[in-house]
């Protein structure tokens, strides 16, 4: 098995591709947390596959024959995927650091590595090819995380007190620049819960979005005829839980240390080939290669905004609604208008109207359309039909809609943090859910609200328990903040009019 595994991994010549047929795949997927049965529910749907939710909050694993691996990448609840090399759901660890450290090392030679690396080759044989891969600069980074409201990363979703994380980017032979719990290796940044891996931005995100831009297939030829390339590599670790002796820095160093010697690849902690990854979530501890290189959330939105949702987290909200044909779905408060887009790509049977008071997100909102429907045109050669989708200034407690004219409202509420403040939410809430009560559909009418500011929301939402019934609550984190997903149903009672703007 070495040996095999050993020779994929330096030349790795063999045509998975011809194999793909009988070659299956354990995929695992980071999704946002409190979606993990929505996302299960999509992948039966579309793939015909039964998911398992992992202990490990915002995660889900699923079988798939390789050559499923484009419809996968489809999937709109998914933010990162990764092939599992091996998954064990009781690891022992030792109490002693280095006994723990040394056991790591040696399940690395003993890990089967074959199939899961046919799957990353087919994997990357599949990519659009795309031009080098621009490196942003720090600033510009720094600019979009800050600009993200909902920058989570895989395995950063257990961001509790009452539990420590740390992830750590990191490849044999680099020492860890400190012992804290979520250090900055040579060359890497840790991911932390309030930041995102955020390498490149591509737009051509339209099949798959994997592998490096720049990297070459294994076994390309690129050096030269007959030359076998040496891939470039990476170990990054996700830990969760308080009772390990080591520091994630720690077991990206020794067990990348380990990969390198068994496979003979060179440590690169920028321009890597393969990422390798590891994560440890109290005794269940899952290996895995790394089959996206930006998360997948990121497919709509060219415009960010302070406070833009990710596509995800909005895809999730709206299959919590139910959309049916001819529905008429309306985000009051749309910001850069990551659910209405999001909601038009998906449910194009539905009409959706995006609005906000602020005209500077208006036109990130149209702008991000724009940039939609030119994707649509490239994919399209023929004439784009274009997309049921409209966009307004309006006020959101004066909306110059019909009453009972919406089927379905789904929305972000401002969580008084970044926009607005904890203390305008205590007119700004009631006000809205009238007025939302107004132009929903009586008895059918539902809608669907995102806020971290519970407290406030819950007491705007028993003085107008006549208009709206609490359905469903689902918790989420965003950005680090533990916000609420509530599904509302519109009750008969008629709502108040509102006459001063016809």
């Amino acid at each position: 098995m070495a040996e095999a595994a050993c020779g994929a991994g330096a030349g790795m010549a063999a045509g998975p591709a011809e194999e793909g047929a009988e070659l299956a795949a354990v995929i695992g997927a980071t999704v946002p947390t409190g979606f993990e049965q929505t996302a299960a529910e999509e992948v039966q749907e579309k793939l015909g596959s039964a998911s398992r939710i992992s202990k490990d909050r915002g995660k889900i694993y699923f079988e798939v024959p390789a050559r499923s691996l484009p419809q996968v990448h489809r999937l709109r609840s998914v933010d990162n995927l990764f092939v599992v090399v091996q998954e064990f759901k009781d690891y022992q660890f030792k109490e002693n650091k280095e006994d723990a450290l040394k056991d790591l090392e040696d399940l690395v030679k003993n890990l089967p590595w074959t199939d899961p690396l046919k799957v990353w080759e087919l994997n990357n044989s599949l990519k659009k090819k795309k031009t080098k891969r621009k490196k942003p600069s720090l600033q510009s980074t720094a600019s979009k995380e800050k600009l993200n409201e909902d920058g989570e990363e895989e395995g950063t979703d257990q961001t509790d007190a009452s539990k420590q994380e740390d992830c750590a980017q990191n490849a044999a032979g680099v020492e860890p620049a400190s012992s804290q719990d979520t250090e900055k290796t040579q060359g890497v940044a840790s991911q932390n819960a309030g930041e995102e891996e955020d390498n490149e931005q591509s737009d051509a995100k339209d099949e798959l979005q994997t592998g490096s831009g720049d990297e070459p297939m294994a076994g390309d030829g690129k050096p030269g005829e007959g030359e076998v390339k040496v891939l470039r590599f990476r170990v990054t670790c996700n830990r969760a839980g308080d009772k390990h002796s080591f520091t994630s820095n720690e077991a990206a160093r020794d067990f990348g240390g380990a990969v390198q010697e068994h496979f003979q690849w060179k440590a690169d902690m920028t321009n890597f080939d393969v990422e390798v990854l590891l994560n440890i979530h109290n005794n269940e501890v899952v290996v895995g290669i790394a089959l996206t290189e930006e998360s997948l959330h990121r497919r709509n939105i060219t415009h960010f905004g302070p406070t833009t949702l990710r596509s995800t987290l909005a895809y999730g909200m709206l299959r919590l609604c139910d959309p049916q044909p001819t529905d008429i779905i309306v985000d009051p408060m749309c910001g850069t208008g990551a659910i209405p887009i999001e909601g038009a790509t998906e449910w194009p049977s539905c009409y959706h109207i995006a609005g906000d008071n602020n005209p500077q997100a208006v036109k990130r909102a149209a702008n991000n359309i724009c940039s939609l429907l030119k994707k649509k045109e490239n994919k399209e050669s023929s004439t784009s039909l274009g997309i049921p989708l409209d966009i307004i200034q309006w006020d959101i407690c004066n909306l110059p809609l019909r009453t009972g004219s919406v089927d379905v409202i789904v929305t972000d509420m401002p969580f008084g943090k970044r926009i607005g403040s904890k203390k305008k939410n205590w007119d700004l809430y009631p006000a809205c859910l009238m007025e939302m009560g107004r132009i929903c559909t009586p008895g059918t009418g539902r809608a669907v609200l995102l806020t971290q500011d519970k407290k406030c929301f819950a007491k705007a939402l028993s003085r107008l328990g006549h208009i709206w019934r609490k359905g469903q609550t689902v918790w989420v984190n965003v950005g680090g903040l533990h916000a609420a997903v509530y599904l509302l149903k519109r009750t008969w009672e008629r709502a108040e009019e509102k006459r001063s703007f016809w």
